[in-house]
């Protein structure tokens, strides 16, 4: 299933033109043409689902995977000192295109990016509260 205003659904269809690294009949890997380093690629899956929470279990695992492969391939093709793999949800989390896809940065020592948040400080209480919530 395909969402006809879906730019990603365009791309890992091939209905708009890519730089691919890989493609089987679930998923198209691209090359991001705004980067934020050497080689900083996208895993899309052919089908459409908004984000995470949409994805089948089955295709999530899947992407995963892939996801393992091409960091594989990548850190050796590109002798890249490490690597993010980065998948954001909501709007208010980063996503700006919202068709599920996984970024794959390759990291250099003298890249100059910063991925990383600041650590928050909760009490072992503030914890518990957060994983009861979860849980119950």
């Amino acid at each position: 299933m395909k969402e006809e205003n879906c730019i990603f659904c365009k791309i890992a269809n091939g209905e708009i033109p890519s730089k691919t690294l890989h493609e089987d009949e679930t998923f198209r890997v691209i090359l991001d043409v705004g980067p934020a380093t050497r080689g900083h690629a996208l895993i899309l899956p052919k089908n459409h689902f908004a984000n995470l929470c949409e994805l089948p279990e089955e295709t999530a695992a899947d992407a995963m995977k892939l996801a393992r492969r091409m960091a594989a391939l990548m850190t050796e093709k590109l002798s890249c000192d490490g690597l993010n793999l980065v998948q954001n949800n909501g709007e208010t989390a980063g996503q700006t295109v919202f068709h599920f896809h996984m970024h794959l940065i390759p990291r250099y020592g003298d890249d100059g990016q910063k991925i990383g948040w600041t650590p928050g400080q909760p009490t072992q209480e503030e914890l518990e509260e957060i994983r009861k919530t979860i849980t119950a």
